[in-house]
């Protein structure tokens, strides 16, 4: 199939059945959706976001207050600066001080850190409130905001405190990607590719066939909108799937965490420094190694792995001369059972598998091929 960039496509809708039933609904310009994701019971909004947007979440105060609300503004920190219990306790003392009842609800305006803290702060207050979510990355629309894990870091690693709680609605409002730096719009990416190898193989096709567009964001971005509207709904759908067989991952929506094992350890190695989709990106790269040397995947799906994120600008390769702590912050990894780490990996294209316990041989082989004389441009990455 061509796709060809045509005119901007009306808005899609995703429906994510949980524990609750909340659409995902994905175009431009949707601040008009907002008020029915919020709902006539409530009275008062708090909009949680980072400074950075200031202006957006004023314009949507500006806009909730037409509609009635009591609306409150809550300004947290960029990206993982804002996932600790602290901003979460600043938010609570909002919460407590405006009076804020179980039929009130958070808005969380901004990336995926931002929709993290949000919806955990949600969570927990009152044990529980409804939490509407605008992402205003590629990154928090297609993983961060869409299936209901909460949390915060801490010193021990990265999402380790935390709680499942759906939002009642998700806006991914694509305008918001127009003004997204290009390197934030390329981590984003590697999420989409993601959900790409591990169940709808056209997202690969799709991104292969507008790689040089895609590399260069925002430059082509008036010609490019059908494209990205197309990939974030085929990776919300993918993700609307699983979380909808399995909200509390118990099994099958583990296969989301594919590329993320070593991902989130190279993210506690350079203490979060690292943009999560560069990490990711290795961490696919990673995943796939393994596989190959298990005897489970081909070395065409390795190529085109290592070829598909190097064409949109992605890292592949990372520092050899970190193996020890890079185990050490995998067995942390909330897939790890016991001393047993546990892998997603491919057996082909969109045939997602586990590998429990390989032998550390493989582990080592694995992370010399993403280590091995092939120099990391850290701009990329960091």
């Amino acid at each position: 199939m061509t796709h060809s960039p045509q005119h901007t496509p009306e808005p899609s809708r995703v429906t994510v059945t949980a524990e609750r039933t909340y659409d995902v609904v994905i175009g431009r310009h949707l601040l008009a959706e907002l008020p029915s994701m919020i709902g006539a019971a409530a009275r008062k909004v708090l909009i949680v976001h980072p400074g950075s947007l200031e202006t957006s979440a004023q314009a949507v105060r500006e806009d909730l207050v037409a509609q009635g609300y009591e609306v409150l503004l809550a300004v947290i920190p960029d990206a993982e600066e804002a996932k600790t219990i602290q901003v979460v306790a600043f938010a609570w003392q909002i919460l407590g001080q405006s009076d804020f009842t179980r039929s009130d609800v958070i808005v969380g305006l901004g990336g995926g850190a931002t929709t993290d803290v949000a919806g955990f702060i949600a969570a927990t207050w009152l044990r529980g409130i409804n939490v509407v979510h605008i992402p205003t990355t590629m990154l928090a629309m297609v993983d961060a905001a869409v299936g209901g894990k909460t949390g915060v870091n801490t010193a021990e690693g990265k999402n380790l405190v935390g709680a499942f709680h759906s939002p009642a609605g998700v806006l991914c409002d694509l305008a918001s990607l127009e003004t997204l730096p290009r390197w934030d719009f390329v981590a984003g990416l590697a999420e989409v590719i993601k959900t790409g190898f591990i169940a709808d193989p056209v997202i690969l096709d799709i991104i292969e066939e507008h790689a040089e567009g895609l590399k260069n964001w925002p430059e082509q971005a008036q010609e490019l909108w059908p494209v990205v509207q197309e990939l974030v709904e085929r990776s919300v759908a993918v993700k609307a799937r699983v979380v909808s067989e399995d909200l509390k991952e118990a099994s099958l929506r583990e296969i989301l965490n594919y590329g993320h094992t070593f991902g989130h350890a190279i993210e506690h190695v350079e203490r979060y420094q690292w943009r999560h989709g560069a990490a990711v990106s290795v961490g696919m790269v990673f995943a796939a190694e393994l596989a190959r040397l298990a005897g489970k995947l081909d070395d065409s799906v390795v190529d085109r792995t290592r070829s598909l994120l190097t064409s949109v600008g992605l890292p592949t390769t990372y520092r050899g001369d970190q193996w020890e702590k890079l185990v050490t912050a995998m067995r942390r990894d909330k897939k790890t059972r016991g001393d047993l780490l546990r892998f997603v990996v491919l057996e082909d294209v969109g045939r997602p598998a586990r590998l429990e316990g390989p032998d550390p041989a493989l582990l080592s082989a694995a992370y010399g091929e993403v280590s091995a004389d092939r120099p990391l441009s850290r701009a990329v990455a960091l």
